[in-house]
């Protein structure tokens, strides 16, 4: 092994850890080693001393063994596991004192504090809502939801308010309390009294509850996968109760609570109108078998349900178009080329690639979801806006993972919607919101280390040249060497990149928004694969249709100057006149420009994990009842 492959064997090592630190277009090796797109002087200054220790640690030991092949591995998934629950401290409530004129300080004797009686009593809750019910009760205040031993007017709107939970997304049952039985036990004349007080303590508690999950979620993404990055919104839970006290109309102060934009607001409307649905009286619905497959020539007695799920979905256009083809189908299951007409009449009406090819995508269109999967897409839908910012911005990029499609947003009014390509199941593009703060344009493409390792390293060891036929850059240290002065066997962690070229994997230009997950939005020569419907292809990061359009969108510019910057061939990085907020999203239920909500796939069954999750919180809460 020569001093080269020594000296970067143990310097990459040492700066996998620095790679984090650094934007999106600056976390290769090469970039970090050059000091390159975003790296400060004082970045520099902390890794050349990183440089010169590896160097004098550099021994002549014989490294010439071939190691095992390394994988990277990819983020993973997690059983989520709910809030801890603890019983809220009652020792402080017995106060005997309250104040008898709000502009004295001198405390009157109230000598039958019901609040003594709260004293050893178990309610459960999270520490959040523990601490704001015991700050409360400890304060002196008045009870809010019992008048003597019976339920007040307020508790009783409040109670009307949580039991329909259900129609801002959460779950009624987290948040029921059933008002106490008066005891017939004639040695305990205090149970109905403490019964009553236990009903206060949990009321405040579940009331808490609903206020918290309504403005951050239930579920901590973050807890999900290592797909999920956000940081959990706070939710100050301490005034909560006073204002319940002293507000006029409870139920109205807790549908101020819930998030308030026009997203939100869609999604209600619409979980609201399917629960009122009622099926047509006496129709069955059109299904199609699961797992169906037709193409062109084939035959299946799933035909007959395709042509007449065409029409009854089919727009009134497409039925006069197609008005031959359907009145003189006689049900056979044979897919004739008048029939493949037809299907590409439905695939173009409904935004499919209009291939004639009956799959998963088409079957969805055409006999749709049921309502019963529709509100459940809704209601992980509320969850997952919750995560997000409560308003999303006048100007934005919304990147949508399920609808393999990205919109711009300005002037709070979609300007524009394209194709995408994302991460593939193995390869997914993660959850999370950032800024978009440069476009490069002519862009070097900095292979990740998972591609170096899993997928050229295998072809590296029996063929050391396959990088530099492929017109790829290598480098140790700052320095360009040939692939075949590799000792490929024994080193895998090196920088390597790929210059700019119309075969760039980026193409003409890539969109940054520096994030610890090196994704942004690139161009591709590989166009063919905005025409598949189902568009998780790709190593994580997000491909554009028209990436010239976008860039121009974003930079507030024309996309005939992008085109001139293009031409240059020279790597540029053009810095965003002002920053773009960018949401990269997954979301299987999502209003369109006009309003309507559109419905996905769960392409990476994350939707799964959250519904698991709803599960494991509500035993939780359950289990502490």
């Amino acid at each position: 092994m020569n001093i080269y492959t020594k000296w970067a064997t143990t310097t990459v090592l040492a700066m996998t850890a620095a790679m984090h630190s650094v934007p999106a277009d600056a976390t290769t090796l090469f970039d970090l080693l050059r000091g390159g797109p975003g790296m400060s002087k004082k970045e520099k200054k902390e890794i050349q001393p990183l440089f010169s220790r590896r160097v004098q640690a550099a021994t002549a030991a014989d490294l010439s063994d071939p190691d095992p092949l390394p994988t990277v591995s990819s983020p993973r998934y997690y059983t989520y596991k709910a809030d801890a629950m603890r019983a809220i401290d009652t020792s402080k409530f017995a106060a005997n004192t309250v104040v008898a004129d709000p502009a004295s300080a001198i405390p009157a004797v109230a000598p039958n504090d019901p609040r003594a009686l709260m004293a050893g009593l178990k309610v459960f809750a999270t520490d959040d809502v523990a601490k704001a019910v015991e700050s409360y009760y400890a304060s002196g205040k008045p009870l809010i939801w019992v008048d003597g031993e019976a339920i007040s007017p307020r508790a009783t709107l409040t109670l009307e308010t949580l039991a329909k939970a259900d129609t801002v997304g959460l779950d009624p049952d987290d948040y029921t309390v059933a008002p106490p039985v008066a005891s017939t036990d004639a040695t305990d004349p205090a149970a109905n009294a403490r019964a009553w007080m236990k009903f206060e303590l949990a009321l405040s508690a579940k009331v808490l509850a609903y206020v918290q999950d309504n403005g951050r979620g239930r579920v901590e993404a973050n807890r999900l996968s290592g797909y999920h990055d956000f940081k959990r919104k706070p939710v100050n839970l301490a005034p909560i109760l006073n204002m319940l006290r002293l507000s006029p109309d409870v139920a109205a102060y807790l549908g101020t609570r819930e998030p308030q934009n026009p997203q939100f607001a869609a999604f209600k409307a619409e979980l609201t109108r399917l629960r009122a649905e009622d099926d047509k009286a006496g129709d069955t619905p059109i299904t199609i078998a699961a797992g169906t497959l037709l193409k062109p020539g084939m035959s299946s007695p799933e035909m007959a349900h395709i042509v007449a799920a065409i029409q009854e979905q089919g727009s009134d256009a497409l039925k006069m178009e197609q008005s031959l083809t359907l009145a003189s189908y006689a049900g056979t299951p044979d897919y004739t080329p008048e029939l493949v007409t037809l299907v590409e009449s439905f695939q173009k009406q409904v935004g499919l690639k209009p291939d004639g090819v009956i799959g998963q995508a088409t079957i969805t269109a055409l006999v749709g979801h049921s309502n019963a999967e529709k509100i459940a897409k809704l209601t992980i839908a509320m969850e997952q806006l919750r995560w997000l910012p409560d308003d999303l911005g006048s100007r934005y990029v919304f990147i949508n993972q399920p609808a393999f499609t990205v919109y711009y947003i300005d002037n709070s009014h979609e300007q524009l919607q394209m194709r995408v390509v994302v991460g593939s199941k193995a390869h997914q593009t993660n959850f999370f919101e950032d800024q978009i703060e440069t476009v490069e344009v002519n862009p070097y493409w900095g292979v990740p280390e998972s591609i170096i390792v899993n997928e050229m390293l295998p072809k590296l060891r029996s063929d050391p040249g396959y990088l530099d036929r492929l017109g790829y850059e290598v480098s140790y240290g700052g320095k360009k060497v040939s692939s075949t002065a590799v000792d490929w066997n024994t080193t895998h962690r090196v920088d390597v990149r790929q210059p700019p070229g119309s075969d760039n994997a980026l193409g003409e230009l890539k969109i940054l928004f520096p994030n610890t997950h090196s994704i942004y939005m690139h161009d591709t020569p590989s166009k063919s694969f905005f025409k598949r419907d189902m568009r998780a292809l790709s190593h994580g990061c997000v491909r554009l249709a028209e990436p010239r359009v976008m860039a121009a969108a974003v930079m507030g510019t024309t996309v005939e100057e992008i085109g001139r910057q293009i031409a240059t061939g020279q790597n540029k990085a053009l810095p965003v006149p002002q920053k773009v907020p960018v949401y990269i999203s997954y979301f299987t239920a999502w209003p369109n420009k006009d309003g309507v909500v559109e419905y996905f796939g769960d392409v990476y069954d994350r939707d799964v994990a959250t519904d698991k999750a709803f599960a494991e919180i509500s035993r939780s809460r359950a289990a502490r009842s």
